[in-house]
């Protein structure tokens, strides 16, 4: 691609951007605010309402056709879910750690950060502590994160998806995931007024 062509496509994105935030100025306000301290009780509502922004976002990407960044998006969406419940279950996580630099670890990074390259192994231990099935979804959000920096590829080399119609499915697919799982946590945290206008925000543009 020529410098050129690049600047118009990083133009036109920019634009769409600016548009995005014009038109939900409270969804991005979600995405964009500081996260408070994992320490602090109001850090899993704090990374739901960042998980549910995300989606948002992902959501009016996918309309306007933009099915990279909507993957994007989409896999941010999750990341932020994964650090939630890892706050939720970080005193039972610690429990299945064999040693005390594990239990530090979990805690000092796994929980706040949820590096990319170890989400499987994070997937996999909070489904030792009950949350069935997160290991399969959280390999499609892998799946998305491939497909955001490649691209679709009939090939299948660098990106799992040949089509761009497979991979908007699958971003689909994985919000409607979220929801529920999020909707699975009304009994387990205090569920605010903002956080309830957030989810209904998501379940409304998903049934478009």
């Amino acid at each position: 691609m020529t410098s050129s062509r690049r600047g118009g496509v990083c133009l036109w994105v920019l634009k769409t951007f600016k548009k995005v935030v014009q038109r939900f100025p409270m969804v991005v306000e979600l995405v964009e605010r500081s996260l408070p301290r994992p320490s602090d009780a109001a850090y899993v509502e704090a990374r739901l309402l960042e998980a549910l922004g995300e989606a948002r976002l992902a959501l009016e990407y996918l309309e306007r056709g933009l099915t990279r960044n909507a993957a994007c998006k989409a896999f941010q969406a999750w990341k932020a879910l994964l650090a939630a419940f890892f706050r939720l279950e970080l005193e039972r996580l610690k429990a299945l750690a064999k040693t005390e630099e594990e239990r530090r670890w979990l805690e000092s990074k796994a929980m706040p950060r949820v590096p990319t390259t170890r989400m499987k192994e994070l997937a996999r231990l909070l489904r030792d502590v009950g949350h069935e099935g997160i290991t399969f979804v959280t390999a499609l959000a892998l799946d998305l994160h491939e497909y955001q920096y490649h691209g679709p590829d009939p090939d299948m080399a660098l990106s799992k998806y040949t089509t761009r119609e497979s991979a908007a499915a699958d971003v689909v697919e994985l919000l409607q995931e979220l929801i529920k799982r999020v909707e699975a946590l009304r009994g387990r945290i205090k569920w605010s007024e903002e956080l309830e206008k957030a989810l209904e925000e998501v379940k409304k543009a998903l049934t478009r």
